[in-house]
């Protein structure tokens, strides 16, 4: 039978970017439009429950290690198999029901312009770490939230357990962790963001970890309650307020922080960071080496 067509009104500022976009790519702008529609039913399933949840994507860092494949745009939109990492993170929260979407930028921030996606900009982000990237976005930070690094690729079964967690503050590790460091050349084990844990909490979390006392690795996604929420927001200003420019855990200041310094810092207050355990299932992808790894073992979540 043959498909009944009928016109779409699209707003003009869409239409303009649909145009922009197609002519980069050498398409026409009417058949690039219906790809993208086509992409975006295929990819979203709408019979999954809705969910009251954000998803946080930090994405304005820049990358030292892949410099050559990068300086024409962020990491996370580079491709494995012809789709780039932010928009699998992007068709995975659809698929888990999770629609509000924000993406913090900031390096070659017009080159990521995905349509239904909401946008923060980190101007800072050439002097800032992550902690204070994610903070760009403290107004989006007002329920229960997803937060991910942009340069990782992980399956759906991922962000579902963690969705089921009902902890305050949770956090993705996996126990498997050493498995994927094996001929990992490029991405040293001591960089990986490790975690001790006792009782099933997290009691230390850091690169400085030593491997072999190591629980497992903290992939960069994690997930806050709306009292998670409010919570990371107060301390934050907490201890912005006491140090000022001083030392904060494993970074030099605040301003260069990482997620885990502040994870360190609740923990070290007495608050719970609860973890949720995986065994691989996730990718990095921080070197030319990772991006051939991934094109050779990452196949469509199904």
């Amino acid at each position: 039978m043959a498909a009944i067509q009928r016109s779409i009104i699209v707003d003009s500022e869409i239409w303009a970017k649909f145009k922009t976009e197609a002519i980069a790519r050498n398409k026409n702008v009417r058949n690039f439009a219906g790809e993208l529609i086509a992409d975006y039913i295929m990819n979203k399933d709408i019979t999954k429950e809705k969910r009251d949840v954000k998803a946080i994507i930090i994405a304005a860092g820049m990358s030292t290690r892949l410099m050559e494949l990068t300086d024409d745009k962020p990491k996370c939109m580079l491709e494995v198999n012809n789709k780039t990492i932010l928009q699998r993170q992007i068709e995975i929260f659809h698929q888990c029901g999770i629609d509000d979407i924000i993406v913090i930028r900031g390096y070659k921030k017009e080159k990521i312009n995905y349509v239904g996606v909401k946008y923060v900009y980190n101007m800072n982000y050439r002097r800032n770490n992550i902690l204070e990237s994610l903070m760009t976005a403290e107004n989006e930070m007002n329920g229960e939230v997803i937060v991910t690094y942009s340069d990782i690729l992980f399956r759906r079964s991922v962000v579902e357990k963690l969705l089921k967690s009902k902890d305050g503050i949770s956090i993705v590790v996996d126990t498997d962790w050493k498995t994927r460091y094996k001929d990992r050349f490029q991405h040293p084990l001591e960089e990986a963001e490790n975690v001790i844990v006792e009782k099933n909490k997290v009691t230390k979390i850091a690169k400085v970890i030593n491997p072999n006392e190591a629980y497992g690795e903290f992939i960069g996604l994690a997930k806050f309650s709306k009292t998670g929420s409010d919570i990371w927001k107060a301390i934050y200003k907490k201890v912005k307020k006491e140090i000022g420019n001083g030392q904060f855990h494993t970074a030099s200041s605040i301003e260069k922080a990482y997620l885990t310094d502040m994870f360190q810092e609740l923990i070290a207050r007495g608050y719970t960071v609860s973890n949720v355990d995986i065994k691989g299932q996730w990718m990095e992808i921080d070197t030319i080496e990772d991006i051939r790894r991934a094109e050779k073992s990452w196949e469509e979540d199904r």
